[in-house]
């Protein structure tokens, strides 16, 4: 059965390091496709080269909400890195309040700007917002993010804020959180997602999934998480990991494998 991971990391050290391994490891667990999402612009040529060296592995541009000493690149700087063709998507981007304080206008500007960046080129949307909700989507609908449409990635928050993004044209999609016991919400915004609309992800150094949670995790383990989606659904792991893998190839233009 297919498996993507549609937001992963591993340009990071503890992976890039050993990327031969982490790629074989994806294909021993059937996972296909990983997408290489992008934190920073200094960075960016090391995600940028593992998508040119592996055919499997697709890339993103953009800069996360909590580098703040960064350079900031400029809607035209975003657009001109995105031409690649294995440039899929803008962000990671968005709006993070719970690990920095104070006056964050900065951030709100920088996601603007992605937004922007992300219509004019034409790709695809990843946000991440932590503690913003609110703000995420006034800022989604007052640049007409729904022109384009992408991602709610690693989604922590609660029903009401899957609809108002489902209905801007996002997909939602679930990390390895959705698998601990105490995320009781989140079990139940999974249940309620369309499936049409669902992603899965490892959002890898990070939030590996039970039964390795607290462990390194990679790409390999997103069948973990289709297994949790599937077990709340009641349906086949199979039907979890066909749906999500055409959903990906549908938001990110993407053809399957």
């Amino acid at each position: 059965m297919p498996f993507i991971d549609s937001h992963c990391h591993i340009n990071f050290p503890d992976l890039a390091n050993n990327i031969e391994d982490v790629l074989a490891q994806m294909k021993h667990n059937d996972v296909q496709i990983a997408l290489c999402v992008a934190v920073n612009i200094p960075d960016f040529p090391q995600v940028l080269a593992l998508a040119e060296r592996f055919e499997n592995i697709y890339a993103s541009v953009g800069v996360h909400p909590d580098y703040e000493n960064e350079i900031e690149p400029s809607v035209a700087d975003l657009v001109a890195l995105a031409q690649h063709q294995k440039i899929i998507a803008i962000g990671e981007t968005g709006l993070d309040y719970f690990r920095l304080t104070g006056d964050l206008e900065w951030q709100r500007a920088r996601f603007r700007n992605h937004i922007r960046a992300a219509r004019a080129c034409g790709k695809p949307l990843i946000i991440h917002t932590r503690s913003a909700a609110a703000d995420t989507l006034r800022i989604m609908e007052e640049e007409r993010a729904h022109e384009i449409g992408g991602v709610m990635h690693c989604f922590t928050e609660n029903w009401d804020v899957a609809q108002a993004a489902i209905a801007m044209g996002f997909y939602i999609s679930f990390s390895g959180i959705v698998t601990f016991k105490n995320a009781t919400q989140l079990k139940e915004v999974a249940q309620r997602v369309p499936l049409d609309r669902i992603l899965i992800e490892t959002d890898s150094p990070y939030l590996a999934p039970v039964p390795y949670r607290g462990k390194l995790n990679q790409p390999a383990y997103v069948k973990h998480v289709a297994e949790e989606v599937a077990l709340l659904r009641g349906i086949g792991v199979g039907e979890v990991g066909t749906a999500t893998s055409e959903n990906f190839s549908r938001l990110f233009r993407v053809p399957p494998k």
